[in-house]
């Protein structure tokens, strides 16, 4: 196709901001589900293993066991992603949107309803590993095809504005989570949570899904999906080893960019949690406050650092958030270790303010490294793989380096190794896209003026054809 030669005023998606916002909502609620039944899982940590593997003597073992249950599950995603990333190129990104979302519900409802270890013996572990399997073969698509769908139909302008929406359905998501466990922690005993009390949230998770399934159903296809149909079918054999010989810097930078944003992400909010509890020593009402409170300051966070990105360019932001990580790690776990609660909340803030810097701008930049035609499967693989390499195992290495070292900073030293490596990485291979159209797109525009601009300007609507 001859994008210069066929450029005209028809060509620029003319994108509603209020349909644009709608989008965000929609596709944002099925990500609070995603990250509610994480969530759920990380705060409950401790219970579920007293339930599930209640036959290993020691309590550290328990939860080790635990967070590698959601570790292993983690391994799926990437079967997910290239499932429902081929699906999403070729049939479209709303249809698997749809269906993800079902799934997800589906799982957290029968994690709610499954039998322990003293009721069905070594049969408990084994389901609970199924409808956490189930869980990670359904986020392969959804994270990503939820990134996709936002980019693509946002305005250039304000793609990374848009696009920290859907982490705040992640924060609401874990706030939520968080919400729930402590209202029942605060409400029922030890003994009726042990019990039957750690059922309730994960069977109300169905009613999030159910809901985000009604948003979703109510969505139109993504206007730059649209607009590359024409073009589409000659190109969708593309297998992924040509992907990955044209495209292997950008899968680079992708790839060590959802390693250092997963590791700080899951790091904060899936490991911590326990952290607080086993090795702080904070209760679980206590420790889920302070987690919670941290999660509200980092919703506008990170919508003011998606506004920044669109104004000074996502790599800019990265670094601050690298740099930030690389500098504070460390004096973060040691505030921790204090009897004070004003330091431990320092500590707690210091990494929440630059894991939001990520927050605000990676769903915005992710998809904006891959041509349109590729985009949704590349970006699904790439994506599951880094984080089940990384993200998933978060909780698991974290626990397990404590527990082998002894020190209670060990942590600390993980994120900052990976954010030195950020650093490098996106220093040197990154090129920043903020306000440009998507590579292999015309530009999605809001306003008269833009589209003026463009048609005057066609080289700057057209940047990507000299990276073709």
């Amino acid at each position: 196709m001859d994008y210069e030669k066929d450029f005209d005023k028809s060509s620029i998606n003319k994108v509603d901001p209020k349909t644009a916002k709608k989008t965000v909502f929609a596709t944002g609620i099925g990500n609070a589900m995603e990250w509610f039944d994480f969530g759920l899982y990380s705060y409950l940590a401790v219970i579920l293993g007293q339930n599930f593997f209640s036959s290993v003597e020691n309590d550290q073992l328990k939860t080790i066991f635990t967070f590698a249950t959601l570790a292993i599950a983690f391994l799926l995603r990437p079967v997910g992603g290239i499932i429902f990333g081929m699906i999403g190129d070729k049939y479209g990104r709303k249809v698997v949107l749809t269906t993800t979302i079902i799934m997800m519900a589906f799982s957290t409802l029968l994690i709610g309803l499954l039998p322990t270890y003293d009721q069905i013996g070594i049969w408990a572990p084994i389901l609970l590993l199924l409808g956490r399997v189930l869980q990670g073969f359904s986020t392969g698509g959804e994270y990503a095809g939820a990134m996709v769908y936002i980019a693509e139909s946002s305005p250039d302008r304000k793609r990374n504005t848009l696009g920290s929406g859907l982490e705040v359905g992640t924060l609401s998501g874990y706030i939520a989570a968080v919400a729930v466990t402590g209202l029942l922690f605060f409400v029922l005993s030890e003994e009726q949570m042990n019990l039957w009390g750690w059922r309730i949230p994960f069977i109300l998770g169905l009613f999030l899904g159910v809901f985000g399934l009604y948003l979703r159903r109510k969505l139109e296809e993504s206007p730059v999906y649209e607009n590359e149909l024409a073009d589409r079918p000659k190109r969708d054999n593309i297998g992924f080893f040509t992907i990955i010989r044209f495209y292997y810097k950008d899968i680079i930078v992708c790839f060590v960019a959802v390693a250092f944003f997963n590791i700080t992400n899951y790091m904060i909010t899936s490991y911590l949690p326990s952290y607080l509890q086993e090795i702080v020593g904070l209760s679980n009402t206590t420790e889920s406050v302070l987690i919670t409170f941290v999660m509200i300051v980092m919703i506008p966070l990170a919508l003011m650092f998606g506004r920044i990105a669109d104004r000074i360019g996502e790599k800019k932001v990265f670094l601050i958030g690298l740099i930030g990580i690389s500098i504070t790690s460390l004096l973060a776990f040691y505030l921790f270790q204090s009897n004070s609660l004003i330091l431990i909340v320092i500590g707690l803030l210091m990494l929440g303010v630059f894991l939001s810097t990520y927050e605000g701008t990676m769903p915005g930049s992710l998809p904006t490294m891959f041509f349109s035609h590729i985009r949704y499967r590349t970006l699904a693989i790439v994506f599951n793989v880094s984080v089940s390499i990384f993200g998933g195992t978060t909780p698991f290495v974290a626990s397990s380096l404590v527990a082998a070292t002894g020190n209670p900073l060990a942590p600390a030293y993980y994120l900052i190794i990976i954010s030195i490596i950020g650093i490098v990485i996106i220093s040197l291979l990154h090129i920043s896209t903020a306000s440009k159209s998507l590579k292999g797109s015309y530009p999605n525009v809001e306003t008269e003026e833009e589209v003026t601009y463009y048609i005057k300007n066609p080289q700057k609507a057209l940047w990507w054809t000299k990276e073709k």
